[in-house]
């Protein structure tokens, strides 16, 4: 495989396998009464984050943006300076939380940087380079690197303790926002019209409301981040709304794509769609929690359970159902391309690897969703039981069973296309 862009797919999907189980870990522990320690959950969000989910993008903008900008014929098919950094500012990130070193965390930090600003670097020597305009996918990318760097420079400040002491709060804000928001789900948003309509083999339904999503976002995004750093709570609302606006119609755009393409049902368009709908009901969730915050106390009590089931509408619903549908698609025509060199002989391994992948599929996604809600679920049962009672407890492991199942199922899968070889080849 090399150190081409599919081992940063698979890399980091298994470090977000890894975060998963400590997340799983995390919530049957405050589910017994039984909690463990604190930073276990620091370890769990930064491990899935930045060693799966950042390093993942890292891995999609390196096979993206060439094809974008038709600039990919001398471009280098191994980034293996880049996988050890990434790689390595993850776990130096992770052992300078667990070792309770804010500086190792800052250096770490700036390894993540340096990464992403050599991408954005050499994305924009390939751009000038380019023969034609830069594309609407690759203009989310560009806000996508900006947010990402400004996320990640709060959040350097954060470690080496460089905000004044009246801003922590709000900085861990606008620090988890711009990396989830204006990072991530850009990222995603902006691959997904190009991505969405290949897998489905049918043109993107409206270019035009595409666009319109790109206006929307980065200016919901702006104005959420104002808000939090104003400690400005009707501006967080606005900044909301418009979010709202900029997912509901892209949301339309990828129902609309799929209508129109037959309705079609297979492992990774179906992981897209419902990804695109628990995106949209995380950003809807987000305003009701900052409107909630009008009143003091709360309208509705909010606790720490509350704030894992909605932060894991967003992570666990878009993001990872996302990673897991980008993966369904595309690590079968990586591993034919890369394996076999032949085009007739190509044909059937693909086939195979994509058989594989469907198999199941119904299992999986239902498993995910149905344990996606289920904890949902367990956050609007503790506003009539206490944790400990009945209800409460067997929706948890229920919905903790379920998640596990899938990704086992997922996980399994992932691991029985490495290993499934075309007969007479073996990996390069």
């Amino acid at each position: 495989m090399g150190f081409r862009p599919p081992l940063f797919f698979v890399t980091g999907f298994f470090w977000l396998l890894l975060s998963a189980a400590l997340g799983l870990a995390l919530f049957l522990g405050m589910l017994t009464g039984k909690p463990l320690p604190p930073v276990l959950r620091v370890l769990h969000v930064h491990g899935a984050l930045v060693g799966g989910v950042a390093q993942m993008i890292l891995g999609g903008l390196l096979g993206f943006i060439p094809p974008l900008l038709l600039t990919g014929r001398d471009r280098p098919e191994s980034h293996p300076g880049l996988f050890a950094t990434v790689n390595l500012g993850a776990v130096g990130m992770l052992a300078g939380f667990g070792l309770g070193r804010p500086l190792l965390v800052g250096a770490a930090g700036l390894l993540i940087v340096l990464s992403f600003l050599a991408v954005l670097g050499d994305a924009v020597r390939q751009a000038r380079a380019s023969l034609v305009s830069p594309p609407l996918g690759l203009w989310f990318y560009g806000v996508a690197l900006v947010a990402l760097l400004l996320g990640l420079g709060m959040g350097e400040a954060m470690a080496l303790q460089f905000l004044p002491s009246t801003l922590p709060g709000q900085g861990r804000l606008a620090h988890i926002h711009l990396n989830l928001l204006g990072f991530v789900t850009l990222t995603i948003i902006g691959t997904m019209h190009t991505l969405y309509p290949t897998v489905l083999n049918a043109p993107l339904f409206s270019p035009r409301l595409a666009r319109w999503t790109f206006f929307l976002l980065p200016a919901g995004i702006a104005v959420l981040i104002g808000g939090f750093l104003a400690t400005l709570v009707p501006v967080q609302i606005a900044g909301g709304a418009i979010l709202v606006a900029g997912t509901l119609l892209y949301a339309a755009n990828i129902l609309q794509t799929w209508l129109r393409a037959g309705r079609p049902s297979q492992a990774a368009s179906d992981h897209f769609l419902l990804a695109t709908f628990f995106l949209f009901v995380a950003v809807v969730a987000g305003v009701f929690v900052s409107i909630n915050s009008l009143w003091n106390p709360p309208a509705l009590p909010f606790g720490k359970l509350h704030l894992i089931a909605y932060t894991h509408l967003a992570l666990v619903g878009f993001v990872l159902q996302t990673v897991m549908g980008a993966l369904s698609h595309l690590l079968p025509i990586a591993l034919a391309v890369g394996r076999v060199k032949s085009n007739k002989r190509r044909g059937a391994y693909l086939a195979e690897l994509t058989a594989q992948v469907q198999s199941w599929h119904a299992v999986q996604l239902g498993a995910l969703n149905l344990g996606i809600i289920g904890l949902a679920l367990v956050a609007t049962l503790v506003w009539q039981f206490n944790m400990s009672d009945l209800p409460v407890r067997i929706t948890g492991w229920i919905s903790a069973g379920l998640l596990g199942l899938s990704l086992t199922l997922f996980g399994s899968k992932v691991i029985r296309l490495l290993l499934t070889q075309p007969p007479g080849q073996t990996t390069d």
